[in-house]
C-alpha cells in the first residue's frame, strides 16, 4: 500500500504557486485529450505525462534543492505501481464467467458482492477480479453507466469497512488507528453509500431495455441452465501473497530491512520485492485459458503506470500548497468535522486520496495538540479525547471523505482508471473526464455524499 507523505512536516522550501501549472495541464490533457485529439493523445500521453512529472521533479531537485519530498514521492509511486501491477497480473489469470440472464437484480448482487470482498482483497483486487465477468455477463446490454456505478461501488465505496479496503484507511491503521475501528465506526456511511448507489443503479438498470432482447443464439444460451465457470484457482494463492505482503511495513516490524530517509522515514522494499516476485511467478504459471478468456494484455496497466507517474510528481506542489493553507491558524480555527469532510473529499477527488488523508489526519491532530507520529495518540484521537470527544467524528469525516470522494473523478483512486481502461479495451465507450464528472458523479454520487453528511457527519 501507499505510505503517507505528511507534507505539513516535510520540506521547508517555499513552493511558488505557478508550480501547480504542470499538474493543471496534465489533468486538463487527461480530460480533453481523448475528446479533441485522441490520436495524438493516445500516441504521446506517456511522453507528456512522464515529461511533466520529470519537469516538476527537476525543479525540486535543482531549484529548491529538495531531495526529501521527491524521494518520498518516488517511494510512494513505486509502492502504488507495483501493488496495482501485481494485482492486475494476478486477477488477469483468474477467469470467471457465468451463463445467466444479467437482470438488474443479478447486477446489483454482483456490485454488493464486490463491495463486501473489497474489504478483504482491497478495492483494487475486487475491481480487477470482477470487472471482466461483469462486462461479459452484460455483454448484450452493456452501457457506460454500469461501469461508472461499478467504479462508485466496488472501486471506492465498498472498501470502507477494513484498512485493507482502501489505501487511506491502511495508512490510518499503520499510524495507530485500530484495525476494527473502521468496521465499528464506518459501517453506517458504508451501508448508506452502497445501499443508495445500488438502489439508483437498480432503477437505471431496470430502464435499460436497449439490447435487452439479444440475438436468438445468445437468448437461447442465457435462458439455458445457469452455469458458473471458474479457471485459474492457483492465482488466488498468488493474490493472497500479494495482499498479505502489504503488511510487510518496516514501520510496523523493526526486523524488516528498509531504506532510511531524512526525518526517520523507513522506505519499504521487501514488500515490493515479494509482490513483484509473486506477480512474475503468477504470470509465468498462469492458465493460458484464463489469460485468453480475459483477453489479457499489459496495455491497461501500462496506461495507469505512466499517467500516475506524472500525477504523483506534478501533484507535489499542489499538495504542499493546500497543506500550507490548511495549517494556517485562521483556517485551523474553522476546522469542524463538516469542513474536514468536504475539504478532504474535494481534494481526494482530484489528488490521490492516500496523501490527502494523511495530511488532514495530521492537521486534525495538530489542532488538538497531538503528534501524528505517535501511534498511542492516534489511537486516542480515533476514539475521542476525554476533553474533546469530537475527534472521533473528525476522523470519521476524514476517512469517509477520502474514500468516497475518490470516485468523483477517474484520478481520485487508482482502480478507477484501471477499470476504465479495461472497459474500453472490451469495447465499452466510456465517458471522458468531464462527462464522467458532470453526467454521473455530480448527478448521482454527490447527492449520496450530501446525504451521508446530513445523517452521519453534521
Amino acid at each position: 500500500m501507499l505510505q503517507a507523505t505528511v507534507l505539513l512536516a516535510s520540506t521547508p522550501h517555499s513552493v511558488p504557486g505557478y508550480l501547480i501549472a504542470p499538474f493543471a495541464l496534465l489533468i486538463g490533457l487527461i480530460a480533453t485529450g481523448p475528446i479533441f485529439f485522441p490520436h495524438f493523445w493516445h500516441k504521446y500521453f506517456k511522453t507528456i505525462s512522464v515529461g511533466l512529472g520529470l519537469l516538476v521533479l527537476a525543479y525540486y531537485l535543482f531549484v529548491l534543492q529538495d531531495t526529501h519530498l521527491p524521494a518520498e514521492t518516488l517511494a510512494e509511486y513505486a509502492s502504488f505501481a507495483i501493488l496495482l501491477s501485481s494485482l492486475y497480473i494476478a486477477a488477469g489469470g483468474i477467469y470467471i464467467n457465468a451463463n445467466a440472464n444479467a437482470t438488474p437484480l443479478i447486477n446489483v448482487g454482483i456490485l454488493i458482492f464486490g463491495a463486501i470482498i473489497a474489504n478483504v482483497i482491497g478495492t483494487t483486487g475486487a475491481s480487477l477480479l470482477l470487472i471482466r465477468p461483469f462486462i461479459r455477463l452484460n455483454n448484450h446490454r452493456i452501457k457506460p453507466y454500469q461501469i461508472v456505478f461499478f467504479i462508485f461501488i466496488v472501486s471506492n465505496a465498498g472498501g470502507m469497512l477494513t484498512p485493507l479496503g482502501d489505501p487511506p484507511l491502511f495508512i490510518g491503521f499503520l499510524k495507530g488507528v485500530p484495525f476494527f475501528w473502521t468496521l465499528q465506526h464506518l459501517f453506517t456511511p458504508w451501508a448508506i453509500a452502497v445501499g443508495t448507489l445500488c438502489l439508483i443503479f437498480f432503477v437505471l438498470d431496470s430502464r435499460n431495455k436497449e439490447g435487452f432482447t439479444p440475438k436468438a443464439e445468445v437468448k437461447a444460451k442465457i435462458e439455458a441452465k445457469t452455469e458458473f465457470f471458474f479457471t485459474g484457482k492457483r492465482n488466488l494463492l498468488w493474490l493472497s501473497v500479494i495482499i498479505g505482503a502489504t503488511f510487510l511495513n518496516p514501520a510496523s516490524f523493526d526486523w524488516l530491512p528498509y531504506i532510511p530517509l531524512e526525518g526517520g522515514i523507513k522506505v519499504s522494499f521487501v514488500r515490493e520485492l515479494v509482490q513483484l516476485t509473486a506477480a512474475l511467478l503468477c504470470f509465468k504459471f498462469a492458465s493460458r485459458t484464463a489469460l485468453n478468456g480475459n483477453h489479457f494484455s499489459f496495455d491497461p496497466i501500462m496506461e495507469v503506470v505512466f499517467l500516475f507517474f506524472g500525477i504523483f510528481f506534478t501533484m507535489m506542489p499542489a499538495l504542499q500548497l493546500s497543506a500550507e493553507l490548511a495549517s494556517s491558524p485562521e483556517f485551523a480555527a474553522k476546522l469542524t468535522p463538516t469542513v474536514f469532510y468536504w475539504v478532504t473529499g474535494s481534494l481526494s477527488g482530484v489528488l490521490d486520496n492516500a496523501p490527502t488523508y494523511a495530511n488532514f489526519l495530521s492537521l486534525g491532530m495538530a489542532k488538538y495538540h497531538l503528534n501524528y507520529a505517535d501511534t498511542a495518540q492516534v489511537h486516542d484521537f480515533a476514539y475521542g479525547l476525554a476533553q474533546s470527544p469530537e475527534t472521533l467524528l473528525v476522523l470519521e469525516a476524514i476517512s469517509v471523505g477520502a474514500v468516497l470522494f475518490g470516485a468523483m473523478t477517474y484520478i481520485g483512486n487508482g482502480p478507477n482508471f484501471m477499470v476504465k481502461a479495461i472497459a474500453e479495451q472490451a469495447g465499452v465507450k466510456m465517458p471522458p473526464f468531464f462527462q464522467y464528472m458532470f453526467k454521473y458523479s455530480v448527478v448521482y454520487l454527490l447527492p449520496v455524499l450530501a446525504l451521508i453528511w446530513l445523517i452521519v457527519i453534521r
